[in-house]
């Protein structure tokens, strides 16, 4: 454990300000929070891309998502087999635990895990092939997004696969009996939004995934 280190003093400082200042001013919700436990409304899966800022673009407090971030916000399809799934893991605690209301995607223009997996599956990212590539094994749940796109034009490949990064997870989420069961009764709602970084829009997935509309 020697690796450890001390936090920058950037972060440090970033710490202190908000302790004095966010805290301090809303510091009885914080302690209720810690007290009466987490009951957050909705789950949010997006993507680890630090340009995506979730709690931001809703305008979220503490304690209102439950926030699961991979590599371009992906969901794998429902495996049981007895081995370690952080997604899943997450997912399964947010339905079953903390029954949210709402299971959100958030999905965004300028992915790079996105573009590495139509890299990958039109063969010009060897490297991502490699059994011993992490990514690129985690992008093999985009794969059949791949397919639906690999006819269009080449230059609106990337931006539909962005979609499909999005409507991918929601076919898998259903793939999860807690979750269909959950969507079924209308206990919870799945929705798919992708943001763009750049405009700072959102659109969001309708008539299952067939069209999309400006939020």
């Amino acid at each position: 454990m020697h690796n450890i280190r001390p936090l920058p003093h950037y972060l440090v400082g970033r710490f202190h300000g908000w302790r004095a200042t966010s805290y301090s001013e809303n510091s009885a919700w914080y302690r209720r929070l810690a007290t009466d436990g987490q009951r957050p409304r909705a789950m949010v899966i997006s993507c680890c891309d630090s340009r995506v800022h979730v709690t931001s673009i809703f305008g979220a407090d503490s304690g209102e998502f439950f926030i699961h971030r991979n590599i371009a916000n992906l969901v794998p399809p429902y495996a049981p087999d007895g081995l370690q799934h952080g997604t899943s893991a997450a997912v399964e605690y947010a339905v079953q635990a903390l029954k949210v209301a709402h299971l959100i995607i958030v999905g965004h223009t300028s992915c790079g895990g996105v573009a590495g997996c139509h890299a990958m599956c039109s063969g010009r990212a060897p490297e991502l092939e490699e059994k011993t590539s992490f990514v690129g094994r985690w992008m093999d749940v985009l794969r059949p997004g791949y397919d639906r796109v690999k006819d269009l034009p080449e230059d609106q490949q990337v931006a539909a696969l962005e979609r499909e990064a999005v409507l991918v997870s929601i076919e898998n989420l259903m793939t999860f009996p807690f979750v269909k069961q959950a969507v079924e009764s209308g206990q919870m709602s799945i929705h798919g939004l992708v943001h763009d970084i750049s405009e700072g829009t959102l659109v969001q997935a309708v008539e299952g995934g067939r069209n999309w509309v400006e939020v």
